[in-house]
């Protein structure tokens, strides 16, 4: 087949609706692929999720504060950063918190335990492999701000020390 007759079936394929041409010859076979519609249909559900999930670590991460806040009706704001005050570890990436290292098991810190710098503080599991998130800091956990099994964003406060 030249290279005219094979450019010109490409034209074809591109501008039109069909997304697969097979063709065979005596020369031998051509088999035309169009791969538009993968990249469209691959972006909608990414551009979807991001925005989905950025409220519910807002909301949960504002739930702690949400008792406070209910006496004042103004002060929701100012009650939120006064509730996170002390030293904060911040989640790292996106993922799935998990408190302990295995179901069931004991969680690594509680309200009250007293970490050092380097200690493992909690787990997030993020493409299916489980990270262990260490304190960047010494101090005693006075809050801790997410639910086992919940998802987080990063940036996100895990817990705050004293």
């Amino acid at each position: 087949m030249d290279l005219r007759k094979l450019k010109t079936l490409i034209d074809l394929v591109s501008e039109s609706n069909i997304s697969e041409l097979e063709i065979t010859e005596a020369e031998g076979k051509v088999r035309i692929v169009k791969n538009e519609p993968a990249p469209h249909m691959t972006l909608a559900p990414v551009a979807s999720v991001a925005p989905a999930m950025m409220p519910v670590p807002a909301a949960t991460a504002s739930a702690p504060a949400a008792p406070a806040a209910s006496a004042p009706a103004t002060g929701g704001e100012v009650s939120a950063p006064a509730a996170l005050e002390g030293k904060v570890i911040k989640s790292p990436m996106v993922g799935t918190f998990y408190r302990s290292s295995s179901p069931g098991g004991a969680p690594f810190v509680e309200v009250g335990s007293t970490v050092k710098e380097g200690d493992t503080v909690c787990i997030i599991e993020a493409m299916k492999i489980l990270n262990e998130i260490e304190s960047d800091q010494g101090g005693t956990i006075t809050q801790i701000l997410v639910e086992n099994g919940q998802p987080v964003e990063y940036g996100q406060p895990l817990f705050v020390m004293a």
